[in-house]
């Protein structure tokens, strides 16, 4: 969700993993790439091998990690660890980029006042089920992190702007989700209830930018909440799917606010996805955002599919960012391919922003690819959760 979690075609973290404890054995290759076809823009993709490994040397340790290639994000699992339904687990990450920023104002890439970030961060996590016996799982979750950031300067950076100092983060994010999301692409069958909060403490708040015109705060507060809802019809493979996403700040500066725009549905656990935008266009205090996607079987082997998608935003800029006009919005549609095993899948997409900002004009148009391998079995239409066996309700209530 926050800016923070920008990242470059090398970099890319599977959206569930900092929610829960996986409990499916996963081996999956993502890829994901955004190309603007007006104006410049930064370099936005995800590249990724995702390993997740229940039974991990025992049968109560889960062993997660996302490899990108100069970036690695890692969780070890203790199944009832701190009691019968409660999970702990402690996580290491760091790399090269990903505390990067990219300034974008009024539709224009600012490259003399973007800058590189380099981190690193360890966490520890507390997840409980609260209702083991029910047929969709509720889970709580509380995590504490923290996270050093190494700031530099980029070749296009101006030579008088000071990029923020060196210090660290200490985070806390808890939450209620109910349900949950599969880390794939386009899954089958998904729903999820949630709300969040998430605080950042800064041990080096400071002033930056051109003679300290920016802040980076000593505290900011973010909160968000999201529905989400996936579901494909069993005989015809036709998907619907629909996510509402609202979220609100206190303090939030250009280093912690909600960030929009760009078609990456694996880059970030709660991706903020506008069709035709460039990724992270828009840096927001507040928002609210729908999204919206339906995919068309058009070959008797449902194969081929075509893949249509919408959204739609209401944005509160955060103060020196933003465009005229508080709303934005986007289509757009593409092509997935699906190998008859679902071994693989790959999409050729197309957006729209009907809103964007280019050259005193409005209207914007981007390409992009999607791609996952999977290097295991499939795992079926059925999303397992925290607990697989309750995910069987799931099909019950929707009658399947």
């Amino acid at each position: 969700m926050r800016a923070r979690h920008f990242l470059l075609a090398i970099l890319g973290l599977p959206v569930l993993a900092s929610a829960q404890i996986d409990p499916v054995k996963r081996d999956l290759i993502q890829f994901g790439y955004n190309q603007p076809l007006e104006g410049q823009a930064p370099i936005a993709g995800y590249a990724f091998f995702y390993h997740n490994q229940p039974d991990f040397l025992r049968t109560n340790l889960t062993l997660r990690l996302a490899v990108a290639p100069v970036y690695l994000d890692s969780e070890l699992g203790f199944v009832h660890g701190l009691g019968p339904q409660t999970d702990f687990a402690i996580g290491a990450a760091g790399g090269g980029f990903a505390d990067s920023y990219n300034e974008i104002d009024a539709g224009k890439y600012d490259k003399n006042q973007s800058f590189g970030g380099n981190c690193g961060e360890l966490s520890a996590s507390i997840y409980h089920l609260f209702n083991p016996d029910d047929l969709i799982p509720l889970n709580f979750v509380l995590r504490g992190s923290a996270h050093y950031s190494a700031y530099d300067r980029n070749n296009t950076t101006a030579s008088n702007f000071q990029i923020p100092g060196n210090g660290g983060t200490f985070g806390v994010r808890t939450g209620l989700r109910w349900g949950g999301i599969e880390p794939t692409l386009m899954p089958a069958l998904a729903m999820e209830l949630s709300v969040w909060y998430e605080g950042m403490f800064r041990s080096n708040p400071d002033h930056y930018g051109f003679d300290d015109d920016r802040q980076v705060e000593a505290a900011s507060h973010i909160f968000w909440g999201s529905a989400a809802l996936s579901y494909t019809l069993p005989d015809s493979k036709q998907n619907y799917f629909a996510r509402l996403v609202a979220g609100t700040s206190v303090n939030a500066d250009r280093l912690s606010a909600f960030r929009l725009g760009g078609f990456l549905p694996l880059v970030a656990e709660y991706p903020l996805s506008l069709p035709g935008y460039y990724y992270q266009e828009f840096s927001a205090r507040q928002f609210v955002l729908l999204n919206a996607s339906y995919l068309l079987p058009i070959a008797p082997d449902q194969r081929w599919n075509l893949n249509f998608t919408a959204a739609t935003a209401v944005i509160d800029y955060l103060p020196g960012t933003g465009q005229p006009g508080n709303f934005a919005s986007g289509i757009g549609g593409g092509i997935l391919y699906r190998a008859p095993s679902d071994k693989f899948r790959f999409i050729v997409n197309y957006g729209y922003g009907i809103n964007a900002l280019r050259h005193g004009h409005r209207g914007a148009n981007s390409i992009g690819v999607l791609l996952q391998i999977d290097l295991d079995k499939p795992h079926g239409d059925s999303f397992n959760a925290t607990q697989p066996n309750h995910w069987r309700g799931w099909n019950w209530l929707l009658g399947r």
